[in-house]
């Protein structure tokens, strides 16, 4: 069967580089918001001394997060701060001390059943790493443990640059097997698909070699075709099952799990430090020393731009994430979050974009989509204003990967009409609910 997506430039320059860890920044900023769902309530005051790993804004509702303090220090403020989508949101402010001191109620979970493993993963703070930020222990606290036939590891690392994931795989494959493990005895899964792509031969080796050890683990070696790690893109390509419109891994009996999630919530398990640091590929052209760097959350940007060795070039575009798929911040004050996994510095011959030209109606654009849109049809539907039409080309299953834009000869920015065109599908349909609800009155 014909694989649908694109080849992009690996640019994996960062694949060889044994993490760092860079001096505890003066001060971090972390926001309470940094993961899908309800932001954190904030439980510490002004001028409270805190530790590592220190709960400092609780889960304020079932979709959220506990956050912890990255560093030792003081809370200098409780302020306010706008998010890379433009959102304000609170967040809390911590001036370091230095010492790195834990906190002295950090200890080891204790585990002996289902319910008390998901209640140490939801009291880790773990969310999804890989990029989504969802909560993990909801995604692991299925209520009825007979659905999962298997758990997809998702360690294809497809974005160009990204090797965070591949270095959990090289320095931490351990903790990926012991995090198996556990999901083998709480949950009572018996198979497990590792899906990482062929080119990253030294992880596969690693991931090969600990395989042997452990009963019920596939490697599943995929073609480096992005987006490889889209979720319903990795399910297919695993499993060979297809997840419903609007539907879940879970609906074809699979979670889907980041591979530096899982080892994560394997050492909180062995250690009981909550998620307080992430490990960041710092890259692009406009940075002088790429490489994968342990920062604390809260980190701001120009602290872990200046322990990449600063800028070779002036920076024009700083992104979260990937250039397929990240997010372009404001400012360098923006800080690092719970699913940072990269940070993309680009300079301005990169970052700018080709000059538009009229569709040629080559049809690359639904050739290449991994989940056979018509980013054609849904670009006219969005300027004729048809919400009938965008719900019919379903638009609202667009992951936006980007393989429409980046395989455009005419460089049209498809992947952001898509974007406004799910809003306004959005729109049609909560207006089209409406006019029903007054027609039953």
């Amino acid at each position: 069967m014909k694989l649908h997506g694109i080849k992009v430039p690996h640019k994996k320059n960062t694949a060889g580089c044994e993490p760092v860890r860079m001096d505890v920044p003066e001060t971090v900023t972390i926001p309470v918001s940094m993961h899908i769902g309800k932001p954190a309530k904030v439980i510490v005051k002004r001028g409270e001394t805190v530790k590592v790993g220190q709960r400092i804004a609780e889960a304020d509702g079932f979709v959220s997060s506990d956050i912890h303090a990255s560093v030792s220090g003081s809370v200098q403020k409780i302020d306010e701060m706008t998010a890379s989508n433009g959102a304000k949101i609170s967040c809390i402010v911590i001036k370091s001390d230095g010492n790195q001191e834990l906190f002295e109620e950090i200890k080891p979970p204790q585990v002996n059943d289902f319910d008390s493993f998901v209640a140490a993963v939801r009291a880790s703070g773990a969310v999804g790493l890989g990029g989504a930020g969802f909560p993990t222990f909801i995604k692991l606290g299925v209520k009825d443990l007979s659905k999962v036939e298997a758990v997809v590891i998702n360690a294809a690392e497809c974005e160009p640059y990204i090797t965070s994931d591949t270095r959990t795989m090289i320095d931490k494959g351990e903790y990926v097997f012991k995090g198996i493990e556990a999901i083998k005895k709480y949950m009572k899964v018996k198979r497990f698909i590792i899906g990482i792509e062929n080119n990253k031969r030294e992880a596969i080796e690693k991931m090969k070699t600990l395989a042997e050890k452990t009963e019920g683990v596939e490697i599943k070696v995929l073609p480096s075709i992005y987006p490889q790690g889209g979720e319903k893109v990795l399910v297919y390509n695993t499993v060979k099952k297809i997840i419903p419109k609007g539907g879940l891994p879970l609906d074809v009996g699979v979670i889907v799990i980041n591979v530096t999630t899982l080892a994560f919530i394997a050492e909180y398990l062995e250690k009981g430090i909550p998620l307080v640091e992430k490990c960041i590929t710092v890259d692009g052209s406009a940075i002088k020393e790429p490489k994968n760097i342990i920062a604390p959350i809260g980190t701001q940007i120009k602290d872990l731009t200046e322990a990449a060795g600063g800028f070779k070039s002036d920076p024009a575009k700083v992104l979260y994430g990937g250039p397929m798929m990240g997010i372009a911040v404001p400012s360098l004050d923006e800080p690092v979050l719970k699913n940072t996994n990269a940070i993309i510095v680009m300079d301005e011959k990169e970052a700018t974009p080709p000059k538009t030209t009229p569709c040629i109606a080559c049809g690359a654009c639904l050739n290449h989509c991994p989940l056979r849109l018509d980013p054609r049809e849904i670009a006219r539907a969005y300027l004729l204003d048809s919400g009938e039409d965008l719900e019919k080309l379903c638009v609202d299953l667009c992951m936006e990967c980007g393989c429409c834009s980046f395989i455009c000869p005419a460089n049209r920015p498809l992947v952001q009409t898509n974007k406004l065109a799910k809003v306004k599908l959005r729109q049609y349909i909560s207006a089209k609910k409406a006019d029903k609800e007054k027609e039953g009155k």
